[in-house]
C-alpha cells in the first residue's frame, strides 16, 4: 500500500515539475507568477478531469467474478494423483460484447460448478449513496470455453446492451506508456490503479512461448482477469499474475497482450476451444556448439531438428537443419518466437516460412493442421454427483466426450477416474486421474452407477481387485477393505 501511494505521489510530482518548467520562461513579476500558478492549476485540473472521465467510461464494463466448485489441491497432481476439494475463487472480467460475452483468466474459474458475475455500481460520493450488497446486479454465467495454455476463459451471461471495452488494435504498445489496471483486488470492486508499461515483450518462463506486457500498475489477488487499459480506454492486456515475495503488489505485474486475447476470444466463441496450428516438425534453439558441430551458417536462431514423415512440413519441402528466418513475414529470433507465431496462425491457412539452407534462402508454403491434445481436461468434467466416496474418487462413464478426446485406448468403455476426493474413510485404492476401470473382482464395469453399487456391497475384510487401463497398459490394482 505504501509503495503504491509513493508511486502515485512521485508521478504527480513529476507532472507538476513538468508543468512548472513549461511556464518558467514567463518572468518573475507578481502578475506572471499568478498566471504561472493558474496555468499549472488549470493543467492539473484538466489532467485530473481526463482521468476521471476515462475511469467513468471504462469501469462499467469491468465485472467481478465469483466462482465456487471443485478443484485440485495445489501440488496434489504429482504422480498422476489429483486431490479434489471445494474451493472459492474471486477475480475480475471484462465485457467484450454487448450480448454478454466476458473474458477472464482460466485460473479464476478452474473447476467451478457455479459462476456468478457482479456488475459495478455507480461511484458513491457519500455513505448515503452506497448501493447495498443485496441490490448489486448479479447474474449467473455459463462457461463457454477455457484455454489453459494462455490462462484465458470465456463466459456468457444472458442479456443485451451491456457496456463493453474494445480490444486495442492497429497501434503498438510502448514502454513508458500510461496504463490503468481495473478490477476487484481482494474483493474491492471497481478499483483503479495507475502505472506505466515496463516492457511489451516479457517472457518469464523461457521454456514457454507465452509473452506478456509488464506493468508497474499495482495488481493484487482479485485483479486476475481484469483489463489493463490505455489513455484511450482500449484494452491493451488482461491482468493475469504478479511476481511477489510477500504476496502483494511489488510493481511486477503481467498482462496477456490484446492480440492473444482477441485470437483466443474468437476461437472460444466460435468453437468452444482453441484451434492450435502445427506443421509436424521439431525445432530447437541454435547454440554456438550446435552451429559449429553441424556447420551452420549462423550460431543463433532456430534450426529444424525433426520432420515427421508424410506430414505437411515434409510435403512442403522443409528439411532437417533448415534455419527458420521468418514465419508469415515476421522474423524468428528464437524458439519461443517460432512457437508463438505458429500458435497464433489460423489453422485453415498455409504457413509462409522463410528458411536458410546452407547459404541459400528458400520460401515455403507449409499446410497447417489443427493440433489435438491427447491429455483431456479431466478436472473440468467433474460432477459432484459422480463422487464415489468409498473409493475416494470422482469418476465418469467412458462416453462420447472421452472417445473424442482420448481415441487411443485399449478398451473404449468402463469408468474414467477424474481425480481424488478428500474422504477420510476412503479405501486405500491406488487410483490416478486418467485411469479407466474395466472390471471389479472379475465383474465388467460399464458405468459409475454400477461401480458404486458394487462398492456398496463390500464387507470389512473383502479383497478388491480392479482391472484398470493406465496410459494404454492394462494392469490390476488390489487392496483390502480393512
Amino acid at each position: 500500500m505504501k509503495a503504491s501511494v509513493l508511486r502515485c505521489a512521485l508521478m504527480i510530482s513529476f507532472i507538476f515539475v513538468l508543468l512548472t518548467s513549461q511556464v518558467c520562461a514567463q518572468g518573475d513579476t507578481p502578475a506572471s507568477k499568478r498566471e504561472s500558478a493558474e496555468s499549472r492549476a488549470e493543467a492539473l485540473r484538466q489532467f485530473n478531469s481526463s482521468l476521471e472521465a476515462l475511469v467513468s467510461r471504462v469501469s462499467p464494463a469491468v465485472v467481478q467474478i465469483q466462482a465456487t466448485g471443485l478443484a485440485p489441491v495445489e501440488g496434489s497432481n504429482k504422480a498422476g494423483v489429483a486431490l479434489i476439494v471445494r474451493q472459492r475463487a474471486l477475480g475480475s472480467g471484462v465485457m467484450l460484447d454487448p450480448d454478454g460475452y466476458i473474458m477472464t483468466n482460466a485460473h479464476v474459474v478452474e473447476g467451478a460448478q457455479r459462476i456468478r458475475v457482479l456488475f459495478p455500481t455507480p461511484a458513491a460520493a457519500s455513505p448515503l449513496e452506497i448501493t447495498p450488497v443485496g441490490k448489486v446486479q448479479t447474474l449467473e454465467a455459463k462457461l463457454v470455453g477455457v484455454h489453459k495454455e494462455t490462462d484465458l476463459a470465456l463466459l456468457k451471461v444472458e442479456g443485451h446492451n451491456f457496456p463493453i471495452l474494445p480490444l486495442q488494435k492497429n497501434r503498438a504498445v510502448h514502454p513508458g506508456e500510461l496504463v490503468f489496471a481495473i478490477g476487484s483486488p481482494e474483493g474491492l470492486q471497481s478499483s483503479v490503479t495507475m502505472g506505466v508499461v515496463s516492457s511489451v515483450w516479457r517472457q518469464p518462463d523461457p521454456d514457454q512461448p507465452m509473452v506478456y506486457i509488464q506493468t508497474d500498475a499495482p495488481i493484487n489477488r482479485g485483479n486476475s482477469g481484469g483489463p489493463l487499459v490505455d489513455l484511450d480506454g482500449y484494452v491493451v492486456g488482461l491482468n493475469t499474475f504478479i511476481l511477489s515475495e510477500g504476496g502483494g503488489s511489488e510493481g511486477l505485474g503481467f498482462a496477456i497482450p490484446a492480440r492473444v486475447i482477441r485470437f483466443v476470444y474468437q476461437s472460444l466463441r466460435k468453437y468452444g476451444h482453441v484451434h492450435r496450428t502445427e506443421i509436424q516438425a521439431g525445432a530447437q534453439t541454435i547454440t554456438p556448439a550446435l552451429a559449429a558441430g553441424l556447420g551452420l551458417t549462423q550460431d543463433w536462431g532456430v534450426v529444424i531438428s525433426d520432420v515427421t514423415p508424410r506430414g505437411p512440413a515434409e510435403a512442403a519441402g522443409l528439411k532437417v537443419q533448415d534455419i527458420v528466418l521468418a514465419v508469415d513475414g515476421r522474423p524468428v529470433l528464437g524458439l519461443p518466437g517460432l512457437t508463438a507465431l505458429l500458435y497464433l496462425h489460423p489453422p485453415d491457412e498455409a504457413v509462409r516460412m522463410e528458411v536458410l539452407r546452407g547459404s541459400g534462402r528458400h520460401s515455403l508454403l507449409v499446410p497447417a493442421i489443427e493440433a489435438h491434445d491427447q491429455e483431456d481436461q479431466l478436472v473440468d468434467m467433474i460432477d459432484p454427483n459422480n463422487r464415489i466416496s468409498r473409493l475416494g474418487i470422482f469418476a465418469t462413464d467412458f462416453d462420447d466426450r472421452l472417445r473424442a478426446a482420448v481415441p487411443e485406448v485399449r478398451i473404449p468403455s468402463g469408468v474414467v477416474v477424474l481425480g481424488r476426493s478428500l474422504d477420510l474413510n476412503a479405501l486405500a485404492a491406488d487410483l490416478h486421474a486418467g485411469d479407466i476401470i474395466h472390471a471389479f473382482n472379475r465383474t465388467p464395469v460399464d458405468s459409475v452407477q454400477q461401480l458404486r453399487s458394487l462398492v456398496r456391497q463390500l464387507k470389512t475384510g473383502d479383497p478388491v481387485v480392479l482391472q484398470i487401463e493406465r496410459q494404454g497398459k492394462l494392469q490390476y490394482v488390489a487392496f483390502d477393505t480393512d
